[in-house]
């Protein structure tokens, strides 16, 4: 595990509860945790020790290869008729050389394999952060909405259980003990389906946490800054410079230049030397030493094909850069507008709306029991009470989704 993996596990232990605990935790202690035991993490940081191996790989020069010969010497005079017989050996290396400039343009394609290994890394990290972040206000959200569709139902049974004891007397009061019960039971329905999507948010967290899906998991409740959004040329301007994918395509189209000149390097060949020696004896001694070069003649084979290729691929990356571009300039500019809309929204509101509406139903609540406000009103108050907060917390959702994803997109963080 690496130096950073160990700090954030540190951080992690430091922040978050013992597993027997169920105390509330903050949205980073979660961030934290995630960036330091996510196994998919491991795969992202491994590649880049793949590319830096391919890195290695590319710059080493071919072993020599060594040819040792042994046999007989023979030997007849042809004016004498004299014979002779001898030992003889020979030994020669040989080490092929790549024409100049072929091994570096080698290494620099294999770094910029590197450096897009790197590059998901830190891709990997901002989106695996972003997604546990949506998450947990989600969760957060789910914890609020559950609440108060608790909050009411335990009301309406109160109310239903009360009245039901009581043998209403006309048909007015029968009446209004029924719609009761029924609100109890509908209200009832509400609140199930609220703890079923806290459930979810809280499965699919403790999954990408690595916990087991009911391990239980509580958010603390936190101020929600959402100032508007910078002006839209500033997250273009940063979105061109810092976004992931765009800066990708830019190492692409630099490696695909890079093959362009390693495809027309390769039109040359390799020069290949042979250093030898040789020695026999029969009547004499005989010694031979050398050197032999070969290289091949490029008068067939100009490497043309992979020429044309190493050109097309240059090609295909720069349109897609020039397509990758607009996309990003798109999604920048909707996700912009969809967290303008959001903030200007949610700015209507007082920052104490939920608060108030909730000190209203209680109200509404106490009053109903005491005879001093009507069925109708109440009811009203308390599905409505329901009602503002589902459109708050859609809203601020809205807002917080739209806002990660800009930072996604301008790998730049818009809040502090």
């Amino acid at each position: 595990m690496k130096l950073s993996s160990l700090l954030l596990t540190l951080l992690v232990c430091l922040q978050l509860p013992s597993r027997g605990e169920t105390e509330p935790v903050s949205v980073n202690s979660l961030v934290l945790k995630a960036l330091a035991t996510h196994p998919e993490l491991r795969f992202y940081e491994a590649q880049i020790d793949v590319a830096q191996g391919g890195k290695t790989k590319a710059g080493e020069i071919k072993n020599p290869d060594m040819m040792v010969g042994v046999g007989n010497w023979h030997i007849r005079d042809l004016s004498t008729g004299a014979v002779g017989d001898g030992p003889t050996w020979a030994v020669q290396l040989t080490q092929t050389f790549e024409w100049p400039g072929r091994l570096s343009l080698r290494k620099a394609i294999a770094q910029k394999d590197i450096e897009l290994a790197q590059l998901g890394v830190v891709q990997f990290r901002a989106a695996l952060a972003g997604r546990v972040r949506t998450i947990a206000w989600k969760l957060l959200a789910a914890q609020e909405q559950t609440r108060a569709a608790e909050e009411v139902a335990k009301r309406f049974q109160s109310l239903a259980a009360v009245l039901l004891q009581r043998d209403p007397a006309g048909a007015a009061p029968r009446l209004e003990a029924r719609i009761i019960q029924s609100s109890a039971l509908t209200l009832g329905a509400e609140a199930t389906l609220a703890r079923n999507e806290l459930a979810a948010a809280r499965f699919e967290l403790n999954q990408l946490l690595g916990e087991k899906a009911e391990h239980p998991l509580e958010l603390r409740m936190e101020d929600l800054v959402l100032n508007p959004p910078p002006p839209l040329e500033f997250l273009l301007a940063e979105a061109r410079r810092k976004n992931f994918a765009l800066r990708a395509r830019f190492i692409d189209v630099e490696q695909q230049g890079y093959s362009v000149e390693l495809a027309k390097n390769e039109r040359w060949p390799s020069i290949t030397v042979q250093p030898y020696m040789q020695k026999q004896t029969t009547f004499t001694r005989e010694t031979q030493v050398g050197i032999g070069v070969s290289i091949p003649l490029p008068l067939w084979n100009r490497n043309k094909g992979a020429i044309d290729a190493a050109k097309a691929k240059e090609v295909q990356a720069e349109v897609m850069l020039t397509a990758q571009m607009r996309q990003l300039e798109r999604d920048v500019a909707a996700q912009a507008a969809h967290y303008r809309i959001h903030t200007e929204e949610l700015a209507k509101w007082p920052a104490d709306t939920l608060e108030s509406f909730r000190k209203a139903a209680a109200e509404a609540d106490e009053h109903y029991r005491l005879g001093a406000l009507p069925l109708a009103t109440y009811t009203e108050l308390q599905r409505q009470y329901i009602a503002s907060v589902k459109a708050v917390l859609t809203s601020q959702l809205g807002a917080v989704d739209a806002r990660l994803q800009l930072e996604q997109l301008t790998g730049s963080t818009l809040v502090k």
